[in-house]
């Protein structure tokens, strides 16, 4: 163990120097990559993409949206985890950074050792159902499910996935039991909800809105505090179910080791794009806050809510060991 950790660090070293020297000179060299850990059409692609022209303008260079799927985002955030350290491939998630490695216990890499770049957005979650489903809002929802517990299905974008945390806490303080159907991502459940085989999901407002549009589906409540400006007639889950409220956000997350200097200059290209007034406007009618935190701000957020969703975690018995 001790012979691979020395070998690690060695082999490290002049990638390390390389990066400092980096942040020393002309940066980016070349196309910065952004890894989105889930599928095409989901929330976080969405976003990427939003931003992507504008933050290529601001660095010089292409940004270059990827997406690598599967496992609740650790297959796309392992492959950053283990990038060269230059600021040229950066990992675009969620809470899923904190109730991921709580649920899958042994991941090879740890989020916790990828030095954030900034912090881009905030939003809760919506509770969508499928057409057809016996119910006509939250109310009815949760009497449907008491009558047939177990099999009321609800799809999320992975297990350990804040959505599925948000469909826990939910059976909790309602005391009913769904039954949990993990996808790629939130736009794979919102296609399975769409075509009447998943009957509900929490997901991204911006995942749900082509099932919206389709009047193949309807949204019974928000998992944030308050009411969406986009959903003015949908309730927040919290004034049904007094005390539910959780949200997430979005961050850009480096390779450990990725010198703070480059990061803050990744973090002023991103910022740059956050607070454009356009482009604001269109991450608002995703149904995301634009928010703009540089790496010092985002890390501390980010620290803070491990708190809180490690204990929610453990309450819902979703936390292994």
């Amino acid at each position: 163990m001790r012979r691979r950790i020395l070998v690690a660090g060695l082999l490290a070293a002049p990638a390390l120097a390389r990066a400092q020297q980096a942040a020393e000179r002309g940066f980016p060299e070349r196309p910065v990559r952004l890894v989105v850990p889930y599928s095409a059409g989901g929330v976080a692609d969405t976003v990427a993409r939003i931003l992507q022209p504008k933050v290529a303008e601001h660095l010089g260079q292409p940004l270059i949206v990827e997406n690598r799927t599967g496992a609740s985002g650790a297959i796309g955030a392992g492959f950053v985890a283990q990038a060269a350290p230059d600021g040229h491939t950066l990992l675009l998630e969620g809470a899923t950074s904190i109730t991921g490695p709580l649920a899958h216990r042994g991941l090879p890499f740890d989020y916790a050792a990828m030095p954030h770049v900034a912090q881009i957005t905030a939003a809760p979650y919506v509770l969508g159902v499928r057409a057809g489903f016996p119910a006509e809002d939250l109310r009815g929802f949760l009497a449907e499910a008491r009558r047939r517990p177990g099999e009321v299905t609800f799809g999320t974008p992975g297990v350990g996935h804040v959505g599925h945390l948000m469909g826990e806490l939910l059976q909790s303080l309602a005391g009913v039991r769904l039954e949990h159907v993990p996808f790629r991502g939130g736009a794979d459940a919102a296609r399975e909800v769409q075509a009447g085989r998943v009957d509900s999901c929490f997901i991204s407002e911006s995942s749900f809105t082509p099932v919206l549009r389709s009047e193949r589906g309807k949204a019974f409540g928000v998992t944030g505090a308050e009411r969406r400006p986009n959903l003015p007639g949908v309730p927040a889950i919290g004034e049904i179910l007094p005390g539910y409220e959780l949200s997430t956000w979005m961050m850009i997350f480096s390779p450990p080791g990725t010198p703070l200097a480059l990061r803050r200059r990744l973090a002023a290209a991103f910022a740059a794009a956050v607070t454009d007034p356009e482009l604001a406007r269109r991450i608002e009618a995703s149904g995301n806050d634009p928010v703009s935190r540089g790496p010092e701000e985002a890390e501390a957020l980010w620290r803070r809510e491990r708190e809180k969703l490690t204990a929610l975690m453990r309450r819902a018995g979703l936390a292994q060991g």
